[in-house]
């Protein structure tokens, strides 16, 4: 595996500006922006695609996706008043378990799309702020259900017990609730199992479930709803990085499932984030010193899981490559386990790895790392210092 030159010439230029050992982000915006032209570019004309900000809320990453996409997802009263902040007069909504009050108000106040609504308690004090404000909200509901045709995954988020959505016996309650209160203005659905998936055939398979039990249940309930929140869940392969979610393959085929489900009058949304920024993203390590500890080797870094916690929040070892310094090399062709700074055993990036060569002031570069990654970082502990952000153009 090899860098891309953007990013090893500015890793070049970190080496020349830094004196202390480099620990630092690089993120490549015009990566991403090329990305994401090409995922929009590849699905039907009915669909549309969103950005969770969840993922990554960086403000350069942010400008960057908002030309681009066709709005964004706020998880968190914070997540909505950041996106307004650096994308002003997108389209917003607002989703995610125990919204508070001050939130809803919020929310309200500005220019959103929709609220993804949780439970019945959220669509009753919804109800009230509408009574309270007289103004119109604009909703969707999501659901929890049990799908037949619903394929398994690392992720799962739905057709068990979880706390998210609402399952059949509530929607029943929901709809009820919902034709006693006009100013509730229900949209659409919204969907979302599952994360993490690799699998092209059954994700297809799953957003057929979405669209059928989306079809019933406007029919049964006799709603003119026009919108399918199909959520995201597409994976990034952090064991095989070439064995990430065929999106081409899977867009492909998708043309044609809207055409066999009758769903090109309804507007399917995409809300993603990591599989959108994940590759856009780079965590860079210095090494400060290799050891060998009862017969195994170590190679420690500056920075660890406090910066970058994905490999520990996922259980593998992270993908990555060694940018050889000048020093000759310490340790050839030898099983490497690669580690930060913290006082813990947890603090490990990648567990026995082949390495060529390596030397104390070689980089370890993560690739993979745009995504969950600072934003849901320990970054405090031990009180180390952050590591540089770099946004990369062209």
């Amino acid at each position: 595996m090899t860098l891309p030159p953007r990013i090893s010439h500015a890793l070049a230029d970190l080496r020349r500006e830094q004196q202390e050992p480099v620990c630092a982000y690089l993120y490549d915006l015009p990566a991403l922006r090329e990305r994401v032209r090409d995922m929009r570019a590849a699905l039907p004309a009915n669909c549309e695609l969103f950005y969770a900000a969840k993922a990554n809320p960086e403000a350069a990453v942010l400008r960057t996706l908002a030309p681009l996409v066709d709005g964004f997802e706020a998880a968190s009263g914070g997540e909505l008043a950041w996106l307004r902040q650096h994308c002003p007069g997108h389209p917003l909504i607002f989703g995610g378990p125990g919204k508070l009050e001050s939130e809803l108000e919020a929310a309200l106040a500005g220019d959103l799309d929709a609220f993804h609504v949780e439970s019945l308690h959220e669509l009753r004090r919804l109800a009230a702020l509408a009574r309270r404000t007289g103004q119109a909200i604009p909703l969707l509901l999501r659901l929890n259900l049990k799908l037949d045709e619903a394929p398994d995954s690392r992720l799962v988020m739905g057709g068990k017990p979880t706390p998210f959505g609402l399952d059949e016996e509530a929607l029943d309650q929901a709809l009820a609730v919902l034709r006693e209160e006009p100013l509730l203005t229900l949209k659409g659905l919204h969907f979302h199992l599952l994360s993490h998936q690799l699998d092209v055939a059954a994700h297809l398979q799953l957003i057929r479930a979405y669209c059928r039990t989306f079809r019933r249940i406007a029919q049964d309930a006799q709603l003119p709803l026009t919108l399918l929140n199909v959520g995201g869940g597409m994976g990034i392969d952090y064991r095989d990085p070439h064995g990430a979610f065929d999106w081409p393959g899977f867009c492909d085929a998708l043309h044609q499932l809207v055409a066999e489900e009758g769903m090109a009058d309804v507007r399917l949304r995409f809300e993603i984030g990591r599989y959108i920024a994940a590759p856009c993203g780079y965590y860079a390590m210095e090494v400060l010193d290799i050891k060998r500890n009862h017969g195994e080797y170590f190679a420690i870094a500056r920075g660890g899981t406090h910066h970058f916690r994905t490999p520990a929040a996922q259980g593998h070892d992270h993908p990555f490559v060694v940018v050889r310094g000048e020093q000759r090399a310490e340790i050839e062709e030898q099983t490497v386990t690669l580690v930060g700074q913290l006082c813990t055993p947890k603090d490990v990036l990648a567990r026995r790895q082949p390495i060529p060569a390596l030397a104390v002031g070689d980089l370890l570069v993560f690739t993979l790392a745009g995504a969950y990654a600072w934003n849901i970082s320990h970054r405090d502990f031990l009180m180390h210092a952050p590591p540089r952000m770099v946004f990369l153009e062209d």
